[in-house]
């Protein structure tokens, strides 16, 4: 094996996370945020911030978010998210014209995400959410939790998994008004040590 003298200098340390995060630079494409068609006057902004344990904001996370459509019929996998350019290859991110029900968004440097989305309708077996999926450093296996709104008392009093919660803890998955058309949704990667704001609720599938 080469000697780091053998290019005329030490060589630079491997990255200390081993596990990434990597996904910066393949996973996010053109227009990942904007789930809602372009120009859609029912389109509201859902926003946060990724933090961890002792608080600080993650910089470097990765969201995944899937959810219903207005009419509360499946949108997942309508095709219009992840095109392509039938010639190169080349992703081409959006039609701007469909709503696909997905997203995919990075942090920013102050841990902050951003989607534009239209709000689910009720479905009879759940209230109004959002699936989401959390990928960031550190973390062995991506976390899934929910984002359900605040607003809709009626709705969210019937939900299985909220029913289950302590209020204390649904609060934790509630996205609340932030300003005309928008929402604010927070993740907590882990309860800090000074028992301050709450773990956000994460769910295991088995």
């Amino acid at each position: 094996m080469p000697d780091a003298t053998d290019r005329g200098g030490p060589l630079a340390p491997t990255p200390a996370q081993t596990i990434g995060p990597f996904f910066g630079h393949a996973l996010p494409f053109p227009g990942g945020g904007r789930i809602a068609p372009e120009g859609h006057p029912d389109a509201v902004t859902l926003h946060g911030t990724v933090r961890d344990g002792a608080g600080a904001p993650v910089a470097d996370a990765l969201l995944e978010f899937w959810q219903a459509g207005p009419d509360g019929g499946p949108a997942a996998g309508t095709p219009g998210s992840l095109r392509r350019d039938p010639a190169t290859g080349a992703l081409l991110g959006r039609d701007g014209a469909v709503f696909t029900g997905f997203g995919r968004v990075p942090t920013d440097a102050g841990g902050h995400y951003a989607v534009r989305t239209l709000p689910p309708a009720a479905r009879p077996d759940a209230a109004p959410h959002l699936a989401v999926c959390v990928h960031a450093r550190g973390l062995l296996e991506h976390l899934f939790t929910r984002v359900y709104f605040a607003e809709r008392t009626a709705t969210r009093a019937a939900d299985p998994l909220l029913a289950q919660l302590p209020a204390e803890r649904a609060r934790t998955v509630l996205a609340r008004p932030d300003g005309p058309g928008r929402l604010r949704f927070d993740i907590r990667l882990r309860q800090p040590a000074d028992g301050g704001d709450e773990e956000t609720v994460f769910l295991a599938f088995r």
